[in-house]
């Protein structure tokens, strides 16, 4: 019951993630084409690599082929989630620092609708891919899970062994 919810946890956080990441690329693609961001020099170029990499992490985290590959499927997965928390981070850092500063020559004005829907989007990334990468470290048939039970196989605290009733000493 236990690996199941485990299980459960671990397809949720890792799609909510991956549709976060198709946001993001999706965001970004139509600011790069419809809002002509493709025209700004550097800005234009790192918006459709920031759109290209997102959707392929995205698509990449919602494909269940990986699970048939075993461990390297699991190992896939988690440089996936990772990548896509660098991508989230990173277009959300140079937003943040468009918005006070000029980057590349560049600076955004005011939260419209597309900076606060992109601002959310990297939040939930970053956020769901984090949980994600941290619940499989910590689950079931994992490294850590695995020194956590050798060290309960042992009696607990309130287990340990004692001497045994302790007679009064005669002398006293």
């Amino acid at each position: 019951m236990a690996e199941q919810t485990h299980t459960r946890s671990l397809t949720a956080t890792r799609m909510l993630g991956a549709l976060a990441l198709l946001v993001i690329g999706g965001v970004h693609y139509q600011q790069y084409h419809y809002a002509f961001y493709s025209s700004i020099p550097t800005i234009g170029p790192l918006f459709l690599l920031n759109s290209i990499s997102a959707t392929a992490l995205g698509l990449f985290l919602i494909v269940p082929v990986k699970s048939r590959l075993g461990r390297r499927g699991r190992l896939l997965d988690q440089l996936a989630a990772l990548a896509g928390i660098g991508v989230a981070v990173g277009g959300l850092v140079a937003l943040l620092i468009s918005e006070q500063t000029p980057l590349f020559g560049f600076m955004e004005h005011g939260y419209r609708f597309v900076i606060v829907l992109t601002i959310a989007s990297d939040a939930t990334a970053i956020a769901m891919l984090t949980l994600f990468l941290i619940r499989v470290r910590t689950g079931p048939g994992s490294q850590g899970a695995t020194a956590s039970q050798r060290r309960s196989d042992g009696p607990s605290a309130s287990q340990s062994i004692s001497p045994g009733p302790v007679a009064p000493r005669a002398d006293a």
